[in-house]
């Protein structure tokens, strides 16, 4: 009899034509500009290695704290942030988690049973379908649409929801489009959880990467209430602190009251379950919080830079409000991507990776270094130049 895996395992985990392209090229020894490089730890940002090191050392840390939701100390951390964006949030209304895809996989099991819906955007960053695969959840994608800026399409958001729909999930603001909710979206999307009896889950974790538009609304957490429906924020370290190794987020629940007793209930258990956050991350996540503004700025002031760099060469980028991705549109079709990297060595995501199906979409980080991200840029528009 032949071994068995799990059908919920059953993926292609072959390598791309795309990723074998650039891994052929990287072999030749050409000079390659990846544009695509989005881990703050590598892109040349000054880090205080002993201001972020020093409290992993603390002794206090050899000690269990059984609390499975995270110490008391760093969740009164967490809820001192969400006080600097205007929002009150009880540290026991908070689960402290490894990363935002723990977060996603304990509310997963919360709300949903196996075959359970959950309703996500698109264009969304390709994390989402792995996630419910190991939940046994079932993805239902809702259109954001591109109109002098992003939208949520509500209607198409309402067709899409079943008998068996228990969440929507908002990205705010969304990876890759930099689309933040705006005021009279998240009312809608409130109305539609109560009108249906869903849960609304946020994942927030560029909240603080606003490019301060002077036409665009501020980004407002969904921290902020008043909630009338259940709703869980998500957020941690690898973007508010640009501190992607060291695996320290959170989920922050609120709601009608009865409600969010009893979900939170249930995610104790869960996180007891799992008991996944060291003792060394939580002693340090405070000291982590309060030096934050320093990489935040010198990110921000990439990402602006970067942007500006695309705006002036005279490409076209889809409107960006947040976040650290731009969205271009060339003047190509077929495989973009593929042709770029073949005739200027520019790496750049395909838009088909965040499921975005209009043709010469490509998209970039913005917080690549400026020179070898201007050097990048030089050659798309070179090769871009005079296409129609």
């Amino acid at each position: 009899m032949s071994f068995r895996f799990s059908v919920r395992t059953g993926w292609d985990v072959g390598e791309s034509s795309f990723a074998a392209a650039i891994r052929e090229a990287r072999l030749t020894g050409r000079r390659l500009y990846d544009l695509t490089v989005s881990n703050p730890t590598v892109c040349g940002f000054s880090y205080n290695a002993a201001t972020i090191l020093a409290p992993l050392g603390d002794s206090e840390a050899l000690v269990y704290d059984p609390d499975a939701r995270g110490m008391r100390r760093a969740r009164e951390a967490v809820a001192d942030y969400y006080r600097g964006h205007g929002a009150v949030v009880d540290p026991d209304a908070l689960v402290l988690t490894t990363s935002t895809s723990e977060g996603y996989g304990y509310l997963f099991r919360l709300l949903c049973d196996a075959g359970d819906e959950v309703l996500v955007a698109l264009p969304s960053y390709p994390l989402f379908d792995f996630l419910a695969d190991l939940e046994d959840v079932k993805l239902k994608p809702y259109p954001l649409f591109y109109d002098y800026g992003w939208w949520i399409d509500f209607a198409e958001l309402q067709r899409r929801i079943g008998p068996r729909t228990r969440a929507i999930v908002v990205v705010h603001p969304n990876n890759p489009t930099g689309h933040g909710t705006k005021a009279v979206e998240r009312q809608r999307l409130e109305e539609i959880c109560a009108q249906y009896g869903l849960a609304l889950i946020v994942d927030e974790v560029f909240l603080d990467y606003s490019l301060h538009r002077a036409d665009t609304e501020e980004l407002v957490s969904f921290a902020v209430g008043p909630h009338p429906v259940l709703t869980f924020v998500l957020s941690g370290m690898s973007k508010i602190a640009g501190l992607p190794q060291m695996k320290a987020a959170w989920i922050a629940g609120s709601g009608p009251e009865a409600l969010r007793r009893e979900a939170m209930g249930r995610l104790e258990v869960i996180a007891d379950t799992f008991l996944s956050m060291n003792a060394p991350v939580q002693r340090a996540l405070p000291s982590w919080l309060e030096a934050r503004q320093g990489i935040q700025q010198q990110i921000l002031e990439r990402v602006r830079a970067n942007l500006a760099c695309v705006e002036g060469m005279g490409l076209e980028v889809l409107r960006v409000e947040a976040g650290w991705c731009a969205i271009l549109r060339l003047p190509r079709t077929g495989d973009v991507a593929g042709e770029l990297l073949q005739e200027c060595g520019a790496i750049v995501h395909p838009g088909a990776f965040y499921g975005i199906a209009q043709a010469g979409r490509v998209v970039v980080s913005l917080i690549g270094p400026v020179e070898d991200f201007t050097a990048g840029m030089k050659l798309i528009s070179t090769a871009t130049r005079g296409i129609k």
